[in-house]
């Protein structure tokens, strides 16, 4: 019970200290969208820019500060805020009671028509009495003033109506009303200045914890901390949500007092309102941040509700949150969204939504592939487990198809609708190419017999996508420098499209062409090696040391007299060209030395002819002792290329071409003299070949 209060407590705190901070983003974004008359003449000109200037800069620094500070300097400063807030409400509601308001008069109404208290009587003067009195209490409180002058703050408060009271002349009463607020500002201005030894000294307490953090982590870190510390994007969110709202409210009772009929929410009064939210939610870079902070709420939200859904639990698929709005922050730049005018914003924003949709797809289908090759690959038979996955993955070739008719059915054909098209196809590609690979995997889990061309086929299939794939990048690639050469250009789109050709066609050329040599020269050392059939086959009388599967119908001998399946070895040597059981060269040179073999499968050792002495290693294991199917595990040998190629490996199998050493051995290799046993370790008990 208590630390559920406590996080409660906790809660309250931030959601208090990001409503805090909204403001300042209120005021960074009405001075950068303020304008003014330049009115006639040079000088007012200058003396204008001048002000203005000084204004800018002075608003935009506090404002800036204010939302740096921490949360107890925040709790502070509106603190003080809000005490300064308080008496000045209070000298100016004294200044209007003496200037404007008769005890002897007739009634007084309200903005809305409501007959109030009639000013006459005791009644008035009590309510403002009590009013001054809560001022004056709540000053005198956040000011954290002595009992003397709290008692004379709140006495010069009530002077005023006490002169009112007793029916002083008009002229005494307008002096005492001046002379009660400029008390009371001398009174705030000694507070503050009292204070101004703590905003010093904090102000140097942050300068000094910036540089600190600036030097040891870099700018990077620092401002990773201070957008977490802040809680930025729960800030933005809030404005943008809190300004889309007050202007719906005024917009509504706009439509409300100048509707006849009284019926308000007709199909095109919702479609107008809706409209001119959308296109006055956009129309400044903060006013795009907040839209971009909402886009990312939804988004990982969403991205979150589908791994939910499809049963994945990899952290690296949960940031769509922040792939969405980065993506829509960029396009807004690249077009130029906030300074175009009512009408092109609102076609460009919904332009603009439809690539975000499109690339929300993509990147869905990321989370969603790796978990169809998992299921197909470990060949689990539960159909609650593929059904969610199957589901999500028709949905991915649905929508874009729909998208794309709906859009080639309302738009005619310009290089936008080109991009989205090329997208669109793109992705159901993808989603093709990812479903022939997991029937392909699912057919060869049903069966019986180890499909030797599974390989082959699911290489030739994703071969054909990543071909198909790398086109589309060079045709958007094109239709982007069109877009440049004829349509608008910017230096963000220039940008982008350097990125694009680096990273979507530089590097997929380059990683395609990779694998496809691996492949080609782990096939040529396949063939280099001699293939047991028949009845020197089942003399083997032992299993493939890779995947622990028997030899059905032929096998690959090593020239260590190792034996593997064909695939399995081929998909061993897309990593290293090692064996697997011994770490000797699978693969000999024309020019190279034959090497004589450690042992069998069964363990049987041999000595070599031109190397020392080597212990045998234990059936099943590497020369660390490890065993093969720890080394490498059966399901990521079977399903390495499949789910993207060798590189997908590197991480699991190093390069380590080591050999075993008795101790007598370390000091009689290459004629050298023997080591002495205090200065060898487990650590070094093994020497590359």
């Amino acid at each position: 019970m208590a630390s559920t209060q406590a996080r409660l407590g906790q809660q309250a705190l931030a959601l208090l200290d990001v409503a805090l901070r909204v403001p300042c983003i209120f005021t960074i974004d009405v001075i950068f969208n303020s304008y003014y008359d330049q009115g006639s003449g040079w000088i007012f000109i200058i003396i204008a820019y001048i002000v203005c200037g000084m204004l800018f800069v002075s608003g935009v620094l506090i404002s800036t500060v204010v939302l740096l500070l921490s949360q107890k300097a925040l709790f502070k400063f509106y603190t003080l805020f809000l005490a300064v807030l308080l008496g000045l409400a209070a000298v100016l509601i004294n200044y209007y009671a003496t200037s404007h308001i008769d005890f002897y008069s007739a009634y007084c109404k309200a903005a809305l028509g409501f007959r109030l208290l009639p000013r006459n009587g005791t009644t008035l003067w009590l309510g403002m009495a009590a009013v001054q009195l809560m001022f004056g209490i709540g000053y005198v409180f956040l000011l954290n003033l002595h009992s003397v002058f709290a008692a004379l703050v709140v006495l010069d408060i009530m002077i005023p109506l006490w002169g009112m009271m007793i029916e002083l002349p008009a002229d005494v009463r307008h002096m005492t009303a001046v002379i009660s607020g400029l008390a009371l500002a001398l009174n705030t201005a000694v507070c503050l200045a009292m204070r101004l030894k703590w905003f010093y000294y904090s102000c140097r307490y942050v300068y000094l914890l910036v540089r600190h953090m600036y030097r040891i982590y870099g700018l990077q870190l620092l401002l990773e901390d201070t957008w977490k510390r802040i809680r930025f994007p729960d800030v933005l969110r809030m404005f943008w949500l809190s300004r889309v709202t007050a202007q719906a409210l005024i917009l509504v009772y706009v439509v409300r007092a100048g509707s006849s009929d009284g019926y308000l929410f007709s199909w095109d009064v919702f479609w107008d309102l809706t409209s001119n939210l959308i296109i006055s939610g956009c129309d400044s870079t903060l006013t795009v941040l907040g839209m971009s902070a909402v886009i990312s709420s939804m988004a990982h939200y969403l991205g979150l509700s589908i791994l939910a859904f499809i049963g994945s639990t990899e952290e690296e698929d949960k940031r769509l949150g922040f792939v969405a709005p980065v993506l829509f922050f960029i396009l807004a730049l690249q077009t130029g969204l906030s300074s175009l005018d009512p009408e092109e914003r609102l076609v460009r924003l919904s332009r603009n939504m439809c690539l975000l949709l499109t690339a929300i797809l993509h990147f869905i289908h990321g989370m969603t592939d790796p978990v169809l090759m998992s299921l197909s690959a470990s060949h689990v038979s539960s159909f609650r487990r593929h059904f969610p996955v199957l589901l999500v993955s028709v949905a991915l070739f649905v929508l874009p198809v729909a998208l794309s008719f709906t859009l080639w059915h309302h738009y005619a054909l310009n290089t936008w609708l080109f991009a989205v098209t090329a997208f669109c196809v793109e992705l159901c590609l993808k989603v093709v190419v990812s479903l022939t690979v997991y029937g392909l995997f699912m057919v060869d889990g049903f069966s019986n017999v180890l499909w030797e061309k599974l390989d082959d086929y699911v290489y030739y299939v994703r071969s054909t996508g990543n071909i198909i794939e790398f086109l589309f990048g060079v045709i958007m690639f094109g239709n982007g420098a069109y877009t440049m050469m004829f349509e608008k250009g910017s230096k963000i789109r220039a940008c982008m499209m350097c990125l694009h050709a680096y990273f979507n066609i530089y590097l997929q050329a380059k990683n395609g062409w990779k694998t496809f040599i691996n492949r080609r020269t782990a096939v040529k050392k396949i063939n280099s090696l001699p293939e047991v059939r028949g009845d020197q086959l089942r003399e083997i009388e032992d299993v493939c040391a890779i995947c622990y599967q028997e030899f059905a119908s032929s096998a690959r001998l090593t020239p260590c007299h190792h034996h593997f399946h064909a695939l399995c070895l081929r998909k061993w040597l897309y990593i290293q060209d090692t064996c697997p059981m011994c770490h000797q060269r699978v693969y000999i040179e024309d020019d190279g030395r034959d090497r004589a073999a450690f042992s069998n499968n069964n363990g049987g050792y041999a000595a070599p002819q031109d190397a020392v002495a080597a212990g045998p290693p234990v059936q099943g294991e590497n020369p660390h002792g490890q065993p093969v199917a720890e080394l490498v595990p059966n399901g990521a040998v079977a399903g390495a290329h499949a789910a993207g190629g060798p590189a997908g490996l590197d991480d699991l199998v190093e390069d380590n071409d080591s050999i075993e050493y008795d101790e007598d051995e370390w000091g009689t290799q290459n004629g050298s003299t023997p080591i002495e046993e205090e200065y060898i370790n487990d650590d070094t008990d093994s020497t590359e070949d």
